[in-house]
């Protein structure tokens, strides 16, 4: 029997706590000999990333107790943080912890604790290291060094390091071979040639982020595992190398967007001379937030697995030799980042509209695919998840705005004939970023309830080629608005949404658009709350130390040169019209936040103080640019579904009250 009732006052048995239950998806796929590894999220056990194993029967296990936390913070935003190769012994693993930033080095199988590999420094943000490489052979593992030479966030160089495998470095730092020089301020990590003669990895430097431009550096290893001859093959200002591999057969394969969209091309270690493996206007690649992502992935056979599309991504199998590119089958709307080869197998993490991220396998040999780690679990009957619609909208000018709509969905409820359903605009981070059409618990929560959601692919994400990431440059803070803007009010005018229960939402870059839309005249009057998450509030601060080395020039692109165009710094800032702000808002924040500290958000409500304005500013300890723990996130889901029943005037079963201040 359906019950009739408001929309946002439905019962749902996705609880908060389900809703908590994900702090993120597996990630960092690996293969250690046959077996697959990868790092899971951990919510209640304080957030942390544990590392998985995959036995050759199917059973998976925890390789590491609590807390051991497999993680880094290179750039803050981390990066590949283990390695393993196979020994007589069995699996040796490198991997970085969280809790220190060293590497250690564990022998699951001997029943050995981790035994630490670097040392630690007291200067700034000490010692970091990523995307390791065991080199076994060497009794080393070669891998990103971030080191930090003083106390500001700027202070900072990396380089590609040798560290010892017998743990000579763990109190001496000069025992840490440094393989490239610092003249770049980024690199990524080795990728060695099968001959072992040859190494390639990308550089870049301020004020280019690594979707802006990068290059693609080739050396000779000599004898004794240094690097000679270093050279740029590919890429520039305007070309943004994102992933480089060696193939089998020795020919070096990158990921370049020379075309307008990143394609695989085979590139010549010698000459820099490349060619396109499959043209398409798609994407093989996307931004290269985190140091170790991997969207394609070179076989023994010749073959190329590829995660690509636009928008959606699906895996394929490329033929390198006639550009033939097959299509795995299945349901699976999103491939990630994160592919692993083992022989002729090929692992990824795939998720759908209706399930959540999972390991799947390919047997290329078959063409047969199976789930083999962190299967979907339905939580709930299915029943009760959105149903979800890809969906182009028209934003000024006529641009196409891509975005994905989730109506109210519970098979239980319906509301009351006449009566329209509240929407919120989701606006997802980065902001050169992505959010893909697949299962989110959080997001179920609310539909599950009967509140739309719409999550906007505003001008500047990836997926889409070049040119729609451009529309971004200069333009943060109009673009973004003015496309989240375009989707709300088409639902409204559509009859889809009521037009005085549309409210705004997003953390990080999109708590900067959710903050921007609430005070700027191009939405005025459009958004009856927001939701605002370890935002960006003031560009000015920003771009003058309030935030990490990896992001601190980010703004040039996104904004201007804050020497030539601060009023634009100033003006775009929520922190500098917040007599702007009328409409009720929750501010979310983890006090441990480097990237987007609480300074920004005591500023906007010193300002936003004895205006009338309902708002709560929620804290949280111990949670920094993400949250990771279950009761923050807990906390957090409640708190936005108590905004949103104050402001839209409905009741919301089992939801406590937020007191809102003024």
């Amino acid at each position: 029997m359906v019950t009739l009732a408001p929309y946002g006052s439905w019962e749902s048995p996705l609880t908060a706590e389900l809703a908590a239950s994900g702090d993120g998806r597996p990630e960092y796929l690996g293969a250690v000999g046959d077996e697959v590894w990868w790092t899971a999220p951990r919510p209640t056990e304080g957030g942390r990333r544990a590392l998985m194993r995959r036995r050759a029967d199917g059973t998976e296990e925890s390789v590491l107790p609590a807390p051991w936390n497999v993680r880094n913070r290179v750039h803050e935003y981390g990066g590949q943080p283990w390695a393993g190769v196979v020994t007589p012994s069995g699996p040796l693993v490198v991997f970085t912890d969280f809790a220190d930033q060293r590497l250690y080095a564990v022998e699951p199988d001997t029943g050995g604790a981790p035994r630490p590999l670097t040392p630690v420094s007291a200067t700034g943000g000490g010692l970091r290291w990523c995307e390791p490489v065991v080199r076994a052979e060497l009794g080393e593992v070669w891998c990103v060094l971030e080191e930090f030479t003083g106390e500001g966030p700027t202070d900072v160089r990396r380089v590609i390091a040798a560290v010892p495998l017998d743990g000579s470095a763990a109190g001496d730092r000069t025992k840490v071979r440094e393989l490239t020089d610092d003249s770049r301020r980024f690199v990524t990590g080795p990728r060695i040639s099968p001959d072992g003669r040859q190494v390639a990895w990308i550089t870049w430097d301020h004020p280019s982020m690594p979707w802006d431009g990068t290059e693609l550096r080739v050396a000779a290893i000599t004898a004794d595992g240094t690097f000679e001859d270093a050279r740029t093959v590919a890429g520039g200002p305007d070309e943004s190398v994102a992933q480089a591999e060696w193939a089998a057969d020795g020919s070096l394969i990158a990921a370049t967007d020379r075309t307008g969209w990143w394609n695989l091309h085979q590139v010549d270690p010698a000459t820099g001379e490349a060619v396109n493996l499959c043209p398409r206007e798609e994407e093989f690649a996307g931004g290269l937030w985190k140091l170790g992502l991997r969207w394609f992935a070179p076989l023994a056979s010749g073959l190329i697995a590829a995660v690509h599309g636009k928008g959606d991504t699906r895996l394929g199998i490329l033929d390198p030799k006639t550009g033939d590119l097959a299509d795995v089958p299945g349901s699976w709307t999103e491939w990630a980042s994160a592919l692993a080869v083992s022989g002729d197998r090929v692992t990824g993490v795939a998720a759908g509209p209706y399930t959540g991220h999972e390991i799947v396998e390919l047997d290329t040999s078959t063409g047969h695919t199976r789930v083999v780690g962190a299967a979907h679990r339905d939580v709930v009957d299915p029943a009760y998840y959105p149903r979800p619609q890809h969906r182009t909208f028209t934003g000024p000018g006529g641009r196409e705005v891509h975005a994905h709509l989730y109506p109210p969905h519970n098979p239980d409820f319906a509301a009351p004939e006449g009566e329209l359903p509240p929407y919120v605009v989701w606006v997802h981070g980065g902001p050169t970023g992505q959010v893909p059409l697949v299962l989110d618990l959080e997001l179920a929560w609310f539909t599950s309830r009967g509140i739309g959601v719409v999550e906007v692919n505003y001008g500047g994400s990836t997926g889409y080629g070049r040119e729609y990431r451009n529309r971004l440059r200069e333009q943060w803070g109009v673009v973004d608005v003015e496309d989240c803007a375009a989707a709300a009010r088409a639902l409204a005018d559509e009859g889809l949404a009521d037009p005085a229960r549309l409210a705004v939402r997003g953390g990080s870059a999109g708590g900067w658009t959710s903050a921007a839309s609430l005070t700027s005249p191009l939405t005025e009057g459009l958004y009856a709350c927001g939701t605002v998450i370890y935002p960006i509030l003031d560009l000015t601060g920003w771009a003058t130390g309030e935030t990490h080395d990896f992001e601190s020039e980010y703004l040039v692109s996104l904004v201007g040169r804050l020497d030539e165009v601060p009023e634009r710094f100033a003006e775009r800032s929520p922190v500098n019209r917040a007599e702007q702000v009328r409409a009720p808002f929750v501010l979310l924040q983890g006090l441990d936040d480097v990237i987007c500290p609480p300074v920004q958000c005591e500023r906007f409500l010193e300002r936003i103080a004895g205006r009338g304005v309902p708002h709560a500013y929620l804290t949280y300890e111990g949670e920094g640019h993400g949250f990771r723990r279950a009761d923050t996130m807990i906390s957090a889901v409640n708190a936005e579904m108590s905004l949103y029943a104050q402001t839209f005037g409905f009741e919301a079963p089992g939801v406590p009250v937020l007191e809102l201040g003024q």
